[in-house]
């Protein structure tokens, strides 16, 4: 059974382990080692993640498959009804037993404690990620992309992608 966890400054040292874990195993294949040791930390230090939560307001679900934690989810509402998917990952051993889909609507769930639908909800996927068929399968559309600068001379090249929440 998959069950979650409302994230706190207390759990950034677990969501970093998990971070750690599916990273690398996310990009390897498509970003440079650098790139990849410069954007983790850029996004996953202590610092960062405190940051995102207490600034940012971003909310953290951190997902369990019985009592190991197995993904994890951050939201950020960015206008009265458009939110966005910061981040949605998934450890590798996990993937096929229904995680994602169950931290997507993990967020939409608490999409509907905060507001009423009709309500947007975006996310930004690198354009050569797997995990782009498995967004549109869930109903995602692409609605833009960009190569989104990031800091360093790095580029994030992305996909937009939607999905409107009705009732």
């Amino acid at each position: 059974m998959i069950t979650f966890h409302h994230a706190t400054a207390d759990d950034i040292s677990l969501i970093r382990q998990l971070a750690s874990q599916t990273w690398a195993h996310t990009y390897q294949n498509i970003l440079s080692p650098d790139q990849l040791d410069w954007m983790f930390e850029w996004m996953y230090s202590p610092e960062s993640l405190l940051r995102q939560m207490e600034q940012e307001n971003q909310q953290f679900f951190i997902a369990f498959l019985g009592s190991e934690p197995c993904g994890y989810l951050s939201v950020e509402q960015q206008k009265e009804h458009l939110f966005h998917f910061q981040k949605i990952y998934v450890l590798p051993r996990f993937h096929g037993c229904g995680v994602g889909k169950s931290l997507i609507e993990k967020g939409i769930d608490y999409i509907r404690s905060v507001v009423s639908p009709p309500f947007q909800v975006e996310l930004n996927v690198n354009r050569q990620n797997k995990a782009v068929r498995f967004y549109e399968r869930i109903g995602f559309q692409v609605v833009d992309q960009g190569d989104f600068p990031v800091g360093n001379g790095y580029f994030m090249n992305d996909y937009i992608m939607s999905l409107t929440i009705n009732e």
